[in-house]
């Protein structure tokens, strides 16, 4: 078939594993980008609140449960009303530092924040968007708990411009302003609540929306780069894992249109599109061999059976302590399914998992099994075939069963049921979340358009021409000039100044060097090389201030602290973030050595090594060095210890 010779064969009903590429255009691949960033402002979007986060105890907490409203038309969001159907309330947390009455919605909000206004109409002209007259607020319903009025505000800022990326003009549909969500920190299953803190609420995010123009993997994560480099090119975003994230929305030709939510890395966005049409491409596959095994929609309205006294003397552990906490085993059975759930959508994501993710949303149970994995998990043959008996399942039927309280373990199989019968129809058009792998789980619904409707506690705010040409006779500087000014102003080679303007570092390094004196390279590789290869041992960067980065330069500059301690003092710090550089010195030990005791060593090193200096003579300086500096690294500049070795080998 056409789709068989488009995608791997592993995915394919052979399940060959000999890979073949994807044609992405032939096959119609269209993906939209979502890129929200966090500005940088002194305060919030809506209030006067100070865009920080806390770490201590809460001063405040209260308990909400979240409901959807209808809309002007007297529609309710289907999002929203699967969000409210989980039964969840929601306890959040606050001080008096990071919100006020606003997030906790006991207060109108304030006027819009006009200068993340300002950011995003210069991100707006940079991308050549056309300004809207007048801004006015949306409300847009959100129950899941990140918002504790059960909504989000937005607005819209600018429409219709493009940018130059992945070799062609890519159109941006809407740059927007909206408030960013609470941040979960945790729950308690069994009360149904989830807990938020209010801090990150409220802070301005920028949106920006490109049309679905991008047709392959490789465009999508490019055009994202291009985007990410202009809103960094305001200087006025902010840095680190959470300030930026980008969603995905991904359809083919015959599939669906998925949101895919979440995804925080950007070297993540390519294999996220191409997991995704890998798992539409093996759905489409999976929906036309129902279609020849003949199986209709009617036939999938699957009665639910207790087969509790099946699994009496059962082995299988979690069988086992379900029932020994008064919970029934149910199962329901899906016609002419057999072998379908146990096919891989993308590596190492089955058919059957899917199911699960979406079982486990509806019943929050434990074990989920299904015919076409066993025998597993300790369940015998006998216990098999008497469990097929039982939901009068024939050969090429698939039984899904469950362990959990007799509710929960109903709901999972209906939403089991209900996914089956979805196959029928092709692929689901839902929102998903994307994972660190690339693949990605389900979410919930996609939105409507039922779930927007007009902020009344805000006037709309005016855009002026005048403002428009103020901003546009201050425009920043594109990436390209402040690289050329990096590569000629501070020697810097083209790799590192491409670096410090990706991360967004170009002030940052400015500052450095003017105010420290320390060297451009070792400043520049720190800021891009060394704090890249501490984000891949999982060390947080963005504990570390900018301030505090400052400082340690200074004292590099200054000969207090030697430029290889960098890493170790950072790393200290990052761990540490109440206590002071100092300190951090103090306690690994990184103090810096006097000429006197670096004399003194370097004494001691030739008078243990003295034959081989007096055989190799100057020669033996490499060997001198390394032994010296192999208990003095981090405490001694290299230059100055190869001055002392120099003059006492006579060199």
């Amino acid at each position: 078939s056409f789709h068989r010779e488009l995608f791997l064969r592993k995915f394919d009903l052979r399940e060959e594993s000999t890979q073949l590429e994807i044609d992405y255009k032939k096959i119609g691949l269209k993906v939209g980008l979502e890129i929200h960033q966090q500005l940088k402002t002194s305060h919030k979007l809506f209030c006067n609140c100070k865009p920080d986060l806390f770490k201590d105890e809460p001063e405040v907490t209260f308990l909400r449960r979240l409901r959807p409203t209808q809309s002007e038309l007297g529609q309710v969001d289907p999002a929203a009303y699967f969000e409210f159907q989980k039964g969840v309330r929601f306890l959040y947390e606050a001080n008096h530092n990071t919100s006020c009455l606003v997030e906790m919605d006991e207060e109108p909000p304030h006027p819009i924040n006009m200068e993340a206004v300002r950011v995003a109409l210069t991100a707006s002209l940079i991308m050549k968007a056309n300004p809207v007259d007048e801004i006015h607020i949306m409300r847009k319903t959100v129950i899941d708990g990140s918002n504790t009025g059960g909504f989000q505000r937005t607005c819209v800022v600018a429409l219709n411009g493009e940018i130059d990326a992945a070799n062609k003009m890519v159109p941006i549909q809407t740059i927007s302003l909206e408030e960013d969500a609470a941040r979960k920190t945790g729950g308690q299953e069994r009360e149904r609540t989830n807990r938020y803190r209010i801090d990150r609420l409220g802070i301005p995010l920028i949106e920006v929306t490109t049309a679905p123009t991008i047709n392959t993997p490789k465009e999508a994560q490019e055009v994202a780069h291009a985007i990410g480099r202009i809103l960094r090119d305001t200087e006025a975003v902010m840095r680190g894992l959470g300030t930026i994230r980008q969603d995905l929305n991904v359809s083919i030709p015959n599939g669906a249109l998925i949101e895919i939510k979440g995804v925080q890395q950007l070297d993540l966005i390519s294999r996220v599109v191409e997991c995704e049409v890998q798992r539409q491409l093996s759905l489409i596959n999976i929906n036309k061999e129902l279609g020849n095994r003949g199986v209709k929609i009617e036939n999938m309205i699957g009665k639910i059976v207790d087969v509790t006294n099946v699994f009496g003397q059962t082995k299988c552990n979690v069988i086992r302590k379900a029932l020994e906490n008064n919970s029934r085993v149910l199962a329901v059975k899906l016609p002419m399914f057999g072998g379908l759930l146990k096919r891989e959508l993308t590596s190492a994501f089955r058919f059957g998992t899917e199911m699960a993710d979406r079982a486990r949303f509806w019943g929050k149970v434990g074990g989920i099994f299904h015919t076409d994995e066993m025998p597993a998990y300790e369940i015998t043959n006998k216990e098999i075939k008497d469990l097929k008996e039982k939901v009068k399942a024939r050969g090429d039927d698939v039984v899904v069963f469950v362990a959990d309280q007799q509710e929960k373990a109903e709901d999972a199989l209906k939403a089991v049921n209900e996914r089956a019968q979805e196959a029928l129809m092709g692929v689901p058009a839902e929102t998903r979340v994307a994972k660190p792998d690339g693949t990605t789980r389900y979410m919930r619904p996609r939105p409507g358009a039922a779930r927007m409707y007009p902020e009344t506690d805000i006037p709309p705010t005016l855009i002026t021409p005048d403002l428009i040409e103020e901003i546009r006779l201050n425009l920043p500087e594109p990436a390209k000039v402040k690289i050329k000014r990096l590569i000629e102003h501070y020697k810097l080679n083209r790799k590192l100044a491409q670096q410090i303007v990706d991360a967004g570092y170009n002030n940052l390094f400015k500052v450095i060097i003017e105010e420290s004196g320390a060297a451009t390279t070792t400043v520049a590789a720190f800021l891009t090389e060394t704090l890249k290869a501490l984000r891949r041992e999982g060390i947080e960067v963005e504990k570390v201030k900018e301030s505090r980065i400052r400082s340690l330069f200074k004292r590099v500059g200054s000969g207090e602290l030697a430029k290889e301690a960098l890493p170790n003092v950072f790393v200290w710090l990052s761990k540490n973030e109440e206590k002071t550089i100092g300190e951090a010195i103090t306690d690994l030990d990184l103090k810096m050595l006097s000429k006197e005791e670096l004399e003194e060593i370097v004494d001691t090193k030739i008078s243990e090594n003295k034959e081989t200096v007096k055989k190799l003579g100057k020669k033996s300086f490499r060997i001198i060095m390394g032994l010296v500096m192999k208990d003095v690294r981090g405490k001694a500049d290299p230059k100055v210890v190869g001055e002392i070795i120099k003059r006492k080998i006579g060199q």
